[in-house]
């Protein structure tokens, strides 16, 4: 079996751009102590990412990219070791 690499790579990258973003509104409707120590280790990773309104449409993005980029990685890493005969 072989996984698609660009589907994977769509697929990752939706879930953990929607994940930062949803975590970071969550932040921002909450006490403001929800996700707080994740939202600013993501701070320190992605450049220009704040638990604000426009850093959750940020974080979508960076999320969105790191996650096709490691889903892809995945992917390829997958097909490679797995070779059928």
């Amino acid at each position: 079996m072989k996984f698609n690499a660009k589907a994977l790579g769509f697929s990752v990258g939706v879930i953990w751009g929607v994940a930062i973003a949803l975590v970071t509104v969550i932040y921002l409707f909450s006490a403001k102590t929800y996700g707080q120590n994740f939202l600013y280790a993501l701070s320190s990773i992605y450049p220009g990412f704040l638990p604000t309104p426009a850093g959750a449409f940020l974080g979508l993005c960076y999320g969105f990219v790191d996650g096709f980029i490691g889903g892809w990685l995945v992917a390829k890493m997958y097909n490679f070791f797995a070779k059928e005969n």
